[in-house]
């Protein structure tokens, strides 16, 4: 009796299951090794944001306001502290808003509208200093780099000088509506920490 090879429908269905199964293996393992190779970066990033921000006297602020941008900073010195700087600005010109608003409301005495003045203007010190340093820092090349760098050092302190005396201003007891008081003395300490913070990353710049 002769035999017969019969081949079931089952071979060729597995067959061609295996055969999806392998094309599809090698379209998703470079994804898989991409997605990997991307959280892995990102990690080195925020951990070099990380231990960077130690040399401040805000570490967690610093980290906080930074990490988010951890994959334009990387692990770029300059980068970071060019970000640092722009944070800083851009809480500065949230505060000098907020402190303008708070100088019209009604009920302030004619000594504490002076003082609220004075802090505007203190701000505004703030923003321009913070300001020509960022410029400063987009130059920070050529034989008079240490020049530039003396100079973003400079802007800056003044810059924290400025906020810091706003806040002696409201401490002096001239103020005495405590919503007003607390309220501005609470968006110039963050700011102060902000700058505080750029201007620690930038005496850690090396050039």
């Amino acid at each position: 009796m002769e035999a017969h090879n019969f081949t079931t429908p089952c071979s060729y269905s597995c067959h061609f299951l295996s055969f999806l199964l392998t094309i599809l293996l090698f379209i998703t393992t470079p994804q898989i090794c991409l997605a990997t190779t991307a959280t892995s970066s990102t990690q080195t990033y925020q951990t070099y944001i990380k231990t960077t921000c130690t040399s401040t006297l805000y570490p967690q602020l610093c980290y906080k306001s930074l990490s988010p941008y951890a994959s334009q900073i990387q692990t770029n010195a300059h980068t970071l502290c060019t970000t640092a700087l722009n944070i800083a600005l851009k809480s500065a010109q949230n505060t000098s808003s907020m402190v303008s608003k708070v100088s019209k409301l009604a009920g302030l005495s004619s000594i504490e509208v002076a003082v609220i003045k004075d802090c505007i203007d203190n701000v505004k010190g703030s923003i321009s200093e913070l300001q020509d340093s960022l410029n400063e820092m987009g130059q920070l090349s050529g034989p008079d780099v240490a020049f530039r760098v003396a100079n973003v050092k400079t802007w800056v302190s003044a810059a924290l000088t400025d906020e810091t005396t706003c806040t002696d201003g409201l401490s002096a007891k001239n103020v005495n509506n405590a919503m007003v008081k607390n309220t501005i003395s609470e968006y110039i300490l963050s700011l102060a920490q902000l700058t505080s913070n750029a201007l620690a990353l930038i005496n850690g710049l090396k050039y």
